[in-house]
């Protein structure tokens, strides 16, 4: 990336927390319309989990759901991967995925994407071709995740055939990623407001089902594809879940399974007509999480059209590893 492209990027992300900046030793409000100094509050406040991946010290934090106490069988686990310029905190306090694990009884985990060095410290995931810090540095993500999996399975009762990632923006980018090089490891991916931006090897060792959540109003991630404000191109999101499902062996032609003034949902099925792939297209929201916080003043507004939470549990909770 270079010079120019950086700082407007770092004034994108940095802008709202000096505008709601407060101080760290009051303790957050519960539920803060624009919690932008809060969360930052609570990342301090976190007792972080630990994980040394490459050299480097990597947290998370684990929500586990009141079911857990209450037996001794094994768990369904979502990943829950933030975008650029968030963090675990952030994704939780925003999109609100620990009150539907708390429904569902799934344990939730959120891991921290690498802090650069400068002096922002933006957070950020390698992708691929994105984004910033962690891609310059080939940090390598993927060996993360796929340490994380192994120590939660080894720490919790987690179901190891029933592993699942979601992910904001450059997040959901990263659950690209490691559906196509972990796929042992992950039943379904959730990727929301991203594209890919990663060639996947050649062959997929098995079908990889995905449900991709978009809004055609998205600036930051085009959904027709483009460059984006920030100088960094994407391809058209249709393109890569046609790529997915030539990968994923279903039939060539997606079916429209509802079409109105809302939103778009379709699907690519396989030769048993199982859906495989799923993709809703909201005709509101923008480059938000659907159904959950608009994270500050001037930032999109999430879809009123669906909602990411139920919509990712009821496609994740019918599939498992084979």
């Amino acid at each position: 990336m270079n010079a120019k492209r950086y700082i407007r990027l770092a004034l994108l992300i940095v802008l709202p927390f000096f505008l709601f900046g407060g101080c760290a030793d009051e303790a957050p409000d519960p539920a803060p319309r624009y919690p932008w100094r809060d969360w930052m509050d609570w990342e301090r406040l976190v007792d972080w989990d630990t994980l040394t991946v490459g050299g480097r010290a990597r947290t998370f934090n684990v929500h586990l759901p009141p079911q857990y106490e209450e037996g001794d069988t094994l768990f369904p686990l979502v990943i829950g991967l933030h975008g650029t310029g968030g963090s675990a905190v952030q994704f939780d306090r925003h999109y609100h995925l620990s009150e539907k694990a708390d429904e569902a009884g799934f344990v939730a985990v959120y891991p921290n994407g690498l802090r650069s060095d400068g002096r922002l410290g933006i957070r950020t995931w390698n992708a691929g071709s994105c984004c910033d810090f962690a891609m310059r540095e080939h940090v390598d993500d993927v060996e993360f995740i796929s340490e994380l999996i192994d120590r939660l399975i080894e720490t919790y009762r987690i179901d190891a055939k029933r592993i699942y990632v979601t992910g904001m923006s450059n997040g959901g980018m990263l659950a690209y990623r490691l559906a196509a090089e972990i796929p042992e490891k992950i039943a379904a991916i959730a990727p929301v407001s991203c594209t890919m931006v990663f060639d996947p090897p050649a062959e997929q060792s098995r079908p990889l089902p995905i449900i991709h959540l978009h809004s055609v109003l998205d600036e930051i991630v085009p959904y027709e594809g483009g460059t984006n404000s920030l100088g960094y191109h994407f391809a058209p999101v249709d393109s890569v879940l046609n790529v997915w499902a030539k990968r994923n062996g279903c039939l060539p032609n997606a079916q429209v399974v509802v079409d109105n003034d809302r939103y778009t949902q379709m699907q690519w099925v396989d030769e048993t007509g199982s859906p495989l792939i799923m993709h809703y297209v909201t005709a509101d929201g923008g480059h938000s999480w659907p159904g959950g916080e608009q994270v500050r003043p001037g930032a999109a507004p999430p879809s009123a059209a669906i909602d990411a939470n139920d919509l990712l549990w009821n496609f994740f909770e019918r599939l498992r590893i084979p």
